[in-house]
């Protein structure tokens, strides 16, 4: 029901006046049965504006730390983040990212919209980094069909590093399905998936405009975080290869 609400009541609404959203190619998601809709990773706003279009509930894997607060602050962050359709995993390890593409082929099973970001973390720059492999495993396990999508302008809406949302205009652009059924029986192999996953960022290039960098993003943050005498960045860091995104 909360889901509902922020979409259309509480949240919604906000957001259709801020970001003015356009969407493209929506004829290829599909009206029932599960899919992975994998999506490059500007903003925060991300996971708020691609539900915002897409008539059908989108479930996203989320960091365990949105569900583990304390106080009134970790009460309603978890709420918040449930109510909106975020799922938690924890990703210190391997054992936990398979628990992870566990939880997500639950997700899929039960004929839902699973969300995933295959660069792993918000893009540090704005350009789309090197793919992580979890999703590859997880649509070569599956089978259902992998759609990309282009978040263009979220980053205008909600400016990295910041809690402030501001005027911009969003572009929500879906591309074609993308069929793995060549691979099958190959999941584990990691050339086919390294290869998966290096096809699906290609098509977000193609659908984004963005400049690719054959790097993780995670490698960059945590550089930029050296560099300026911090610690690993939450969102980025300790997320093994098998992941999912």
């Amino acid at each position: 029901m909360w889901y509902w609400l922020f979409k259309y009541i509480l949240l919604g609404p906000l957001l259709q006046l801020l970001g003015r959203p356009k969407v493209e190619g929506l004829q290829h998601l599909p009206t029932n049965g599960p899919a992975i809709l994998a999506s490059n990773h500007l903003a925060v706003m991300d996971s708020f504006y691609l539900p915002l279009v897409v008539r059908r509930r989108i479930t996203f894997l989320a960091k365990s730390e949105y569900f583990t607060g304390t106080g009134i602050k970790g009460w309603f962050s978890r709420w918040f983040f449930t109510a909106v359709g975020q799922v938690p995993i924890d990703r210190s390890n391997a054992d936990t990212a398979q628990a992870a593409l566990d939880t997500a082929q639950r997700v899929l099973g039960a004929g839902k919209l699973l969300g995933m970001y295959p660069e792993g973390t918000r893009s540090p720059d704005g350009r789309l980094y090197k793919g992580k492999t979890g999703l590859a495993r997880l649509a070569l396990e599956t089978g259902v069909p992998v759609i990309p999508v282009a978040m263009i302008g979220t980053d205008v809406v909600n400016p990295p590093g910041t809690t402030m949302l501001r005027f911009g205009k969003v572009t929500v652009r879906f591309g074609k399905p993308m069929d793995f059924s060549r691979f099958d029986g190959l999941a584990g192999n990691r050339f086919i998936e390294r290869a998966v996953a290096d096809e699906v960022i290609y098509e977000l290039m193609g659908l984004s405009g963005q400049e690719y960098v054959d790097v993780y993003a995670a490698t960059v943050k945590n550089r930029g975080n050296a560099s300026n005498g911090q610690g690993p960045d939450d969102d980025a860091a300790r997320i093994p290869e098998t992941a999912a995104g």
